[in-house]
């Protein structure tokens, strides 16, 4: 659905353009502003399902610091896709396996590693993966840049 949605309607290939050059969205009648605000709140409402979920499917109840930041290995595997959702997805997999890795040893036990390593290992993994991925991924052009429709500069 995702690779549909970005790769085969008009609304993904406009998506993909505001991140890329948003001027040269703007000049062809895409509403930036729109794009923009549209695509935080339904990234916001996506990562609140998320955060709602975790707890429903692990416990079932509240409970403190279940996210242990997650947050920061979803940044660091858009990093690593190359913001392609198809390179997501996988590093998304490798990231799960290596995520319950950690609580199968655990659970298994029989083995001598302090279970405070074990919860470490997603994190490493992720340090692992992402020190050859800086030399070949690149972000989008305006990532992070403000955009001014008034301002008109070729930078």
């Amino acid at each position: 659905f995702l690779y549909y949605l970005l790769y085969q309607t008009s609304f993904g290939l406009e998506l993909r353009a505001v991140g890329e050059n948003p001027k040269a969205a703007d000049s062809l009648g895409v509403n930036v502003t729109r794009m923009r605000y549209l695509t935080a709140i339904v990234g916001g409402m996506l990562m609140g399902l998320a955060g709602a979920y975790l707890p429903m499917v692990y416990t079932g109840t509240f409970t403190e610091g279940i996210v242990r930041g997650r947050g920061w290995l979803a940044i660091a595997l858009t990093f690593f896709g190359g913001w392609s959702p198809h390179l997501i997805f996988l590093g998304a997999l490798f990231f799960a396996a290596v995520d319950v890795l950690s609580l199968r040893v655990q659970v298994v036990g029989g083995t001598n590693i302090p279970y405070q390593f074990l919860l470490m290992l997603p994190y490493i993994a992720t340090m692992l993966v992402m020190m050859p991925a800086f030399r070949w991924v690149r972000a989008p052009a305006f990532l992070g840049q403000n955009y001014d429709r008034e301002k008109r500069t070729l930078a």
